[in-house]
């Protein structure tokens, strides 16, 4: 009996599959990663949500353009979502729902309504959780593998900072990127390809924040590509001799430097010698109300209690909570403010204020205060802390890491492209 059964299994097997209509696309396999299947239905499902979600128009041109690098990006994915299996790393519902309101936020969507503006651009849910789980995973993977080896010095962040003074007084640009990774020569030609027509794209009304979103293989991906604000001398010789020439909002042609393709993109410039007063602070105070007249008890009481919250403040949170029970009339959240707005005496403090660090009492008009930073959005002459730099070095080494262990999960993976 068991024979029988086998043979009518073979012979079932055998017979042709009758091609249920609006089935066959979810039948056939675009790639084979390993033990996993990428489908054609896989395919078209992502080249619409990048096309949509890119404001690159749908047609058959730009489906055909994007689709080698979608199947890359795909396989890219497969192999990260193999190596979290590997190492018993999965993802959340908490961390898809948060990952999914943080993009509500970014688009200025209320959460709940987030559905229906998917709906609104031919979008699905369900289309946008299985781009972003390997994006949570694989970032899970990168830093329970690679965080000892992402650590940097404090001789190394010193070092830096050092070499960024030096340049204090070369002009500056806010420099956006798009880059493309060759991990063997036999990609190059392809690569440099797509780059190409990226470049074709963003000349024809493309948006670059978008696109590289969707494209762009460096961490700088997440924030649409904006790498901040850079001298020359931070740059890779090729990619700094470009940005050179660009004007604003100008996309430079496709770069072969270290790693890959880039383009690059001058979101705005600075001329040499540039202050911190475009540096923007989110910035609260307390002050405790002091008589132009008064006494000199009643104005070392003032201090001292200026000086309690400076001893005791630890967070934003608290110094606003001391605020609003200690002088509510006079204290509060001042919101977002450029330092160059700021009267000229305050500027140097607030410049050298860390997030969540209290000032040492000052005068302020009407009284005694204190000022607290709870946060910073550096312009372009502000330096860096040692803080920020030390996080600056440690994303670009582990971006490197990441970039290199993904090689080898490639070089080491069975792949077979049918499309």
């Amino acid at each position: 009996m068991k024979l029988i059964l086998l043979a009518l299994a073979l012979i079932i097997a055998a017979l042709p599959v009758a091609v249920v209509p609006g089935r066959a696309q979810e039948t056939r396999i675009a790639a084979v990663v390993n033990e996993d299947v990428i489908s054609l239905a896989d395919l078209t499902s992502r080249m619409k949500l990048v096309i949509a979600s890119s404001n690159i128009p749908d047609t058959p041109q730009n489906e055909q353009r994007i689709r080698p690098q979608i199947i890359r990006i795909l396989i890219d994915e497969k192999l990260e979502m193999q190596e979290a299996k590997r190492l018993n790393i999965s993802v959340s519902d908490d961390e898809i729902t948060g990952a999914l309101k943080r993009i509500a936020t970014q688009n200025n969507v209320p959460f709940d309504t987030l559905d229906k503006f998917l709906g609104a651009h031919g979008l699905t849910r369900t289309q946008l959780v299985d781009q972003i789980t390997p994006v949570i995973a694989w970032s899970k993977v990168v830093r329970q593998n690679l965080s000892q080896e992402a650590a940097v010095s404090d001789e190394e962040v010193d070092a830096a900072l050092t070499r960024l003074k030096e340049t204090a007084d070369e002009p500056r640009a806010r420099i956006a990127e798009i880059f493309l990774a060759v991990d063997t020569p036999q990609q190059d030609d392809e690569v440099h390809h797509f780059a190409d027509r990226l470049y074709d794209q963003l000349h024809n009304g493309g948006s670059f924040p978008q696109i590289a979103q969707q494209f762009s293989q460096s961490a700088t991906a997440a924030v649409g590509g904006d790498i901040g604000w850079v001298t020359p001398s931070e740059l890779n010789t090729d990619i700094g001799n470009a940005a050179a020439h660009l004007r604003p909002n100008e996309v430079s042609q496709p770069i072969r430097a270290a790693g890959g393709w880039y383009l690059i993109l001058v979101i705005e410039r600075q001329a040499a010698g540039g202050s911190g007063d475009d540096t923007k602070v989110s910035l609260s105070q307390i002050m405790f109300p002091l008589a132009p007249n008064a006494s000199a008890a009643d104005r070392q009481r003032v201090l001292a209690q200026a000086q309690s919250v400076t001893n005791q403040a630890k967070s934003c949170g608290e110094f606003n909570q001391m605020g609003h029970d200690q002088a509510p009339q006079t204290s509060g959240d001042l919101g977002q403010v450029r330092v160059g707005d700021l009267p000229a005496e305050l500027r140097p403090t607030v410049l050298a204020l860390k997030v969540a660090e209290p000032s040492q009492p000052m005068p302020l008009r009407g009284g005694i205060g204190v000022l607290m930073v709870c946060d910073r959005e550096a312009g372009a002459g502000a330096l860096p802390t040692h803080d920020q730099m030390a996080d600056k070095l440690t994303r670009d080494r582990f971006e490197n890491l990441a970039r290199r262990y993904l090689r080898d999960l490639r070089r080491a993976a069975f792949v077979e492209q049918r499309v």
